[in-house]
């Protein structure tokens, strides 16, 4: 569908006050909203981009309402300068695939020409891509509500304070302990110059107050690049919501493959069929083995692990593929 879209954009650009007005919108923003844009541009494109936005929301497990999820941008700063000169500008698709050694790219009378992934040409190319922040953040609102629905977001009454080898669960003025990101980062990788920003999140789970698995999405949306050490201060894990002083992290990252009513059923097809035997189970593994096969092929969607996070936790804890680590701490949170 991206690639449609691209073909269909560059095949608009034949146009030269079109062309002028998505030049002047792409030098203007890091990405553009192109089908909001594309209402200038006649001749059909916007009904063909909103119609792409559809498909791509439903191929995705979105909700209807998800709105525009295209954006157009510059394939790198380097072309900005081709670009104001006159250079015609190609389009070509956003690729997931870290490894791709080649793209494919259209000029304005829909011809293909295949360019090197790995260095960016001095032509300007336009990247159609998907707006991963926002189809995130709409995802993991569709996993939430799925995980509820598969009973994989259990109650979390309050346990009796100090229970014994964890952290003092609710204190008497109110508040509750938790584990606090203070560092995180991500090998460094080499990426195709066409691939946009990571979008990152983070499948948490443990068991319930009441026995049962849970699992709880957290949102990482400061992650964008490999290489590079981010200190949020984000809570990972709130510890009241779980029995066990013991919880497992699997990352993940937000691709074009990603369908998340999808993952929510073969996460609680893989998951509800543990049960609480009275000690802690690991439940990486099964998470990992519940990820559909065609995501492991081309697809950088599992990023790293991290096995039985406690509570007590305070330093770096390393991710058992070697991908990244994070340093965490104990951090309670108070009450009103």
């Amino acid at each position: 569908m991206q690639d449609q879209a691209a073909r269909a954009i560059a095949l608009s650009l034949s146009r030269a006050s079109w062309r002028a007005r998505v030049q002047h919108a792409v030098l203007a923003a890091d990405e553009v909203s192109v089908t909001a844009l594309a209402g200038r541009a006649g001749n059909g494109l916007q009904s063909t981009l909103a119609a792409a936005d559809r498909r791509i929301a439903a191929a995705k497990g979105l909700d209807a309402g998800t709105g525009s999820l295209l954006r157009l941008r510059l394939g790198n700063h380097a072309m900005r300068g081709a670009l104001s000169a006159g250079t015609a500008p190609w389009v070509a698709p956003a690729t997931a695939d870290e490894d791709a050694t080649t793209v494919v790219a259209y000029d304005s009378r829909g011809r293909a020409h295949t360019l090197d992934a790995r260095h960016a040409p001095a032509r300007p190319v336009y990247v159609v891509d998907i707006d991963g922040s926002k189809a995130l953040a709409a995802g993991l609102d569709v996993l939430n509500r799925q995980l509820r629905h598969y009973g994989l977001a259990s109650a979390a009454p309050a346990p009796e304070a100090g229970a014994a080898g964890r952290p003092q669960v609710q204190a008497a003025t109110g508040g509750f302990w938790t584990t606090r990101i203070t560092a995180v980062e991500l090998s460094n990788d080499e990426e195709p110059w066409i691939k946009g920003d990571a979008e990152i999140y983070t499948l948490v789970t443990g068991f319930g107050q009441d026995g049962k698995v849970r699992v709880d999405p957290v949102d990482m949306p400061y992650l964008d690049n490999d290489g590079t050490v981010y200190r949020p201060g984000q809570i990972l894990v709130n510890w009241s919501d779980y029995k066990y002083d013991l919880a497992d992290a699997v990352m993940m990252e937000e691709d074009g493959s990603t369908n998340y009513r999808d993952l929510a059923k073969a996460i609680a097809t893989a998951l509800l069929t543990i049960t609480d035997q009275g000690t802690y189970v690991p439940l990486v593994n099964a998470v990992l083995d519940a990820i559909p096969n065609d995501w492991w092929t081309d697809d950088p969607d599992y990023v790293d692990s991290w096995y039985t996070l406690a509570s007590s936790d305070n330093g770096t804890r390393y991710g058992a593929r070697g991908n990244g680590w994070m340093t965490v701490e104990p951090y309670f949170v108070q009450g009103f």
